[in-house]
């Protein structure tokens, strides 16, 4: 990508891949393409029977990192980008994506999505992290938002500013997590709506959504819990303002039925035919 091309994929209906949800996306038509975990997979030997099927019918496969810490104070580890190399070529990998914060500190290992400081200082060492790993990756990097139950104290950037000025520093795409949003919105008081008018429309790569739980009074975001309402509306709301190249619903534990799952796709692509709709008669 050349800075502000717009990126060229159309993804369409996506599903994150877990084996427990194998036969499902095996069997649900009109998904358009498939998330996999990095760090589920090694560059060598066979994939999932599941997996090799999909890729001999011309399914489209995006790859997601969780551990690359690209907010972190010292570069991405060489190995992990290697690593995240090999696999998105190994799978025929369109894009690789990661996250927006650290998860690693003098050696130890969080196991959490970790929000950086959103000072000026904190956005140059975002930008030269993000400049070394899409220098190392075979296909485009696109970076994601996270949730967040605490933030740090005097942030010098909003966070839709922060990632509207490191996409575009670093010439990298931008994976917009609505479940992420709506948390973040919901526990530190945002006003979503205004958050989303930052963004610079042509780096979306495409969109997640996901269920989360109110608990003690914070919402959260689980990856395991029904579709809200929330999500679906603020994607609404995008549609209002551009056409996102691929939605992708993301599902890692408590796995419901299918017809569930289906129910919640099916209202995914809702929003979405009736945002073409608006679209088509402007």
């Amino acid at each position: 990508m050349t800075p502000g091309e717009r990126w060229p994929g159309t993804l369409g209906l996506g599903m994150g891949w877990r084996p427990e949800l194998a036969h499902f996306i095996d069997r649900h038509p009109g998904l358009g393409f498939v998330e996999l975990l990095a760090e589920d997979f090694e560059p060598r030997g066979p994939l999932p029977p599941a997996l090799e099927n999909l890729r001999e019918r011309g399914m489209t496969f995006v790859l997601h990192g969780v551990s690359l810490s690209l907010g972190g104070a010292a570069p991405p580890e060489p190995r992990r980008l290697e690593h995240l190399a090999r696999v998105a070529e190994r799978v025929g990998a369109v894009l690789v994506s990661d996250h927006v914060c650290f998860v690693r500190a003098g050696g130890l290992e969080s196991g959490h999505l970790l929000p950086v400081p959103r000072t000026r200082e904190m956005l140059e060492v975002l930008v030269e992290n993000v400049r070394l790993a899409r220098e190392a990756l075979p296909v485009p990097l696109a970076l994601e938002n996270i949730a967040t139950l605490v933030e740090w104290p005097s942030p010098e950037l909003d966070e839709a500013t922060l990632l509207a000025e490191l996409v575009e520093r670093t010439d990298t795409l931008l994976l917009l997590d609505l479940a992420n949003l709506h948390a973040n919105a919901r526990n530190h008081g945002w006003e979503p709506l205004s958050w989303l008018e930052r963004l610079p429309w042509e780096r979306l790569a495409y969109v997640h959504m996901a269920g989360g739980v109110e608990q003690g009074g914070r919402y959260h975001d689980t990856h395991a819990h029904p579709l809200p309402r929330e999500p679906l509306e603020l994607l609404a709301a995008l549609c209002e303002r551009t056409r996102p190249p691929g939605v992708l619903l993301e599902r890692d534990d408590h796995f419901p039925p299918d017809a569930e799952l289906a129910a919640e796709l099916d209202a995914i692509t809702g929003v979405l035919s009736r945002g073409e709709g608006a679209h088509a008669v402007r």
